[in-house]
């Protein structure tokens, strides 16, 4: 008898499927989902009940009489007696499964966001409840919505298994880290800069005070421009060596970094040599906590060795203020409080989020995600949890067979856009010191990885009903990666973004009060805010970001390089370029100024049919769309392609201009960004407004090229330009260049000879 009952539990047991299992080992009984219906009807059996089966005496008798084991606990019984790596593995297959679930979920439109707004709204004090009530409820909802989530689809991502692990709130300091990641108060600039005090009057003299500036020379960065509106304005000098101990790296970073940025260093490893010059440079200003502003990232030249070391200050500092939390919970625990003894434990802001990094595709997020890992890693045999591993490489990660073999574009083109290149994304990472989960809550999170959409949308705007951004109160560190790609998706975006930086929250969302730092109750965190803002050229929107939004009390330091060469020189056509200047009043009626002296003096020289096949370069889609709608009206021989143009249409465009069918091609600088198509047929050529990109500007007077049969002599290029645009007037014709033309007010022609 008991073999053949042992024989038909595992035979039972064998029939179940992984998530049955599962279930049966978690509450001890099968789904009713999946419960085995016999096609016979069952005969009805009439049980007796003993008369203490009502359970008031019911302890006396289960004393005396033994304990029946029904079949379900019997077959959980042989369940637990399964090795613990056959319970990993099934976890992980769950994993991958739920994974597909959610991807599938996430295609709905009800299902549209990342983020679960009621994991976002869910407070901090309340994750070691979550642990009980999603045992309860698979789905993850306790059957409590927070105010104005009512219509929200809840099937949304939550990760019960690590949650209490992750929560600051319940966990204390190990002790085998000891003092080691507590950081060291008087020498550490991260203690520095949040407990410096600030005072009443030193916050009102911020709006009138002048900023004062003070330029510095350094070897690598060049031209630097230090300026604060604090009084104090103090300057330093990058030193020649630099070591690890100096930098108060939070463990394990002072042994895992140099591995991880070994790819970028050269030589034999020493002390010393773990950064690369532009590193060094880069890390001593970010490790004084002051704002930084360095417009001359490339994608191709040192893109990924600044990703490497601004992560690198993200962790360090995620770590340090982790750590700072753990350490003041254990002395709360260890000892009794007297009164007025709660200011010795202010160690937080008013929510968890305290870095939020700004990328423009899901990509960069990927990047950034796996330095995060290897920076905690390194080359130890402990491998660090990483929960929802499987998932995120799935929805960030991208397949090579996707991309077209035969598409070939500029390298510069191809390091933008490499690997999956959607930017509506964000997520939310929890970070302890052996431990990362991704897609935690934004409540619950320290660093969030998102793109300017993918936050626009869940900020929301005036009026809408389903809107947040209370996460973003209480953010410390904020990076702005590859700034110039905005401007070439939505530039609003990240406007709209800034005015809801360190914003004092609409909810409490069960914060400690008598945690919170003095600085972000008084509503003072925009000024002990570090933002970190990286582009590939100086721009006067980006600059006007930098200048209005960063007030950091450390102060600002901006790199101000000019060009000497501009782009122009890489024009390989011989080519007359005529600038043309038109005045403006000021910068508001540059615009109208702008259209209005193209219409009346640049078109009417181009109207004649001797002046076919003129392409007409625009570089912002308000503009295009006023021509568009001028030429439509003129009833002008022309056709036009933006990037919200059809395949089709696109086709039909550049047949028309080749064969010389339509005589203007209205083109937009954002459809060039693009797709990066080659237009041939183009003999004259108007810059409507110089190129954000100075690249741009070659690679367009390169064109003409594409199509020569002996038209060269014809060839014109004229370009339009104000006193407004000074910077991108410089790296098209180059400094010295420049303020020639500037200071003349008069119309330029310069004629390349195409020698490079």
């Amino acid at each position: 008898m008991g073999k053949r009952g042992s024989r038909s539990q595992s035979q039972l047991l064998s029939n179940l499927t992984k998530k049955q299992k599962k279930h049966l080992r978690d509450f001890g009984e099968e789904h009713p989902f999946y419960d085995r219906v016999s096609g016979k009807e069952a005969k009805p059996q009439i049980c007796q009940l003993s008369e203490s089966s009502d359970g008031s005496n019911s302890e006396s008798e289960s004393e005396s009489e033994p304990e029946q084991v029904s079949g379900y606990h019997k077959l959980l019984a042989s369940l637990k007696n399964v090795s613990e790596e056959e319970v990993e593995e099934e976890e992980e297959e769950e994993e991958e499964e739920d994974s597909v679930v959610d991807d599938a979920e996430m295609n709905n439109e009800s299902a549209d966001d990342d983020v679960s707004v009621e994991e976002e709204t869910a407070t901090a004090s309340t994750k070691m409840q979550e642990n009980v009530t999603l045992s309860v409820d698979p789905e993850g909802q306790d059957g409590k919505e927070p105010p104005g989530t009512s219509d929200i689809s809840p099937e949304e991502f939550t990760d019960a298994k690590h949650e209490s692990l992750f929560s600051l709130e319940t966990n204390f300091l190990e002790e085998e880290s000891g003092d080691n990641c507590s950081p060291k108060v008087s020498q550490d600039p991260f203690v520095q800069h949040v407990n410096k005090e600030l005072k009443e009057k030193e916050i009102q003299a911020v709006a009138t005070n002048p900023k004062t500036t003070h330029q510095l020379k350094w070897p690598i960065l060049g031209q630097i421009v230090f300026s604060s509106k604090f009084q104090k304005l103090e300057t330093f000098k990058p030193p020649k060596d630099i070591d690890l101990k100096s930098l108060h790296l939070q463990k394990p970073l002072e042994s895992t970094w140099t591995k991880t940025n070994s790819q970028f260093l050269s030589g034999p490893p020493k002390s010393n040599s773990s950064f690369t010059p532009l590193q060094k440079e880069l890390f001593l200003i970010m490790n004084s906590y002051r704002d930084l502003f360095y417009p001359e990232r490339t994608a191709l030249k040192n893109g990924e060795e600044i990703r490497h070391v601004y992560c690198l200050h993200v962790i360090n500092h995620v770590l340090k203020a982790n750590a700072q939390v753990l350490g003041n919970n254990s002395r709360r625990r260890s000892q009794k409080l007297g009164v007025g003894d709660d200011d010795d434990f202010r160690d937080q802001g008013l929510t968890r989020p305290k870095v939020l990094i700004l990328v423009p595709f899901r990509e960069a997020a990927l990047r950034v995600v796996q330095l995060f890992i290897s920076l905690l890693e390194g080359d130890s045999k402990k491998k660090i949890i990483v929960s929802n591993k499987k998932r995120f490489q799935g929805e960030y990660g991208s397949d090579p067979e996707e991309r077209p073999p035969n598409l070939k574009r500029p390298e510069d083109y191809e390091a933008v856009f490499m690997g999956n290149i959607d930017d509506h994304f964000r997520i939310g990472v929890a970070i302890l010191q052996r431990s990362i989960r991704l897609y935690a809550p934004f409540y619950s999170s320290d660093i969030l990885i998102a793109s300017p959409l993918g936050l626009r949308t869940i900020i929301g705007g005036e009026g809408e009903k389903k809107r947040d951004f209370d996460f973003l109160s209480s953010i410390e560190l904020l990076i702005i990666d590859q700034a110039d790609i905005y401007l070439m998706q939505n530039w609003e975006h990240v406007l709209h973004l800034m005015n809801h930086m360190n914003l004092l929250p609409l909810d409490s969302h069960g914060v400690d009060f008598s945690r919170v730092r003095m600085w972000s109750l008084n509503n003072w965190s925009k000024y002990y805010r570090q933002t970190l803002l990286f582009g590939a050229l100086q721009d006067a929107q980006i600059n006007s970001v930098f200048n209005k939004y960063c007030v950091n009390l450390q102060g600002q330091v901006a790199v101000r390089n000019v060009p000497l060469t501009g782009s122009i020189s890489h024009v390989l056509v011989q080519l007359p370029h005529v600038f043309q200047r038109m005045e403006a009043e000021n910068l508001a009626s540059v615009i109208d100024s702008r259209f209005n002296f193209f219409v009346n003096k640049i078109l009417p020289q181009y109207r004649d049919a001797v002046m076919s096949h003129t392409l007409i370069y625009v570089p912002s889609y308000f503009d295009f769309v006023r021509l568009r709608n001028y030429f439509k009206k003129e009833e002008l021989n022309f056709t036009h392609i933006c990037e919200y143009t059809q395949k089709s249409g696109i086709s039909r465009a550049r047949h028309f201009f080749l064969k010389g069918e339509k005589q203007f091609l209205l083109l937009t600088e954002r459809f060039h960004f693009y797709k990066r198509y080659t237009i041939k047929g183009i003999r004259n050529l108007i810059f409507y407004e110089l190129p954000t990109y100075p690249h741009f500007y070659s690679e367009i007077c390169n064109m003409l090229k594409a199509t020569s049969r002996g038209e060269e002599a014809t060839w014109t290029c004229t370009v339009l330009y104000s006193k407004y645009d000074a910077q991108r007037l410089a790296a098209v014709v180059g400094v010295e260049r420049a303020a020639q033309m500037l200071q003349s007010k008069k119309n330029v022609h310069l004629f390349i000879t195409g020698e490079k």
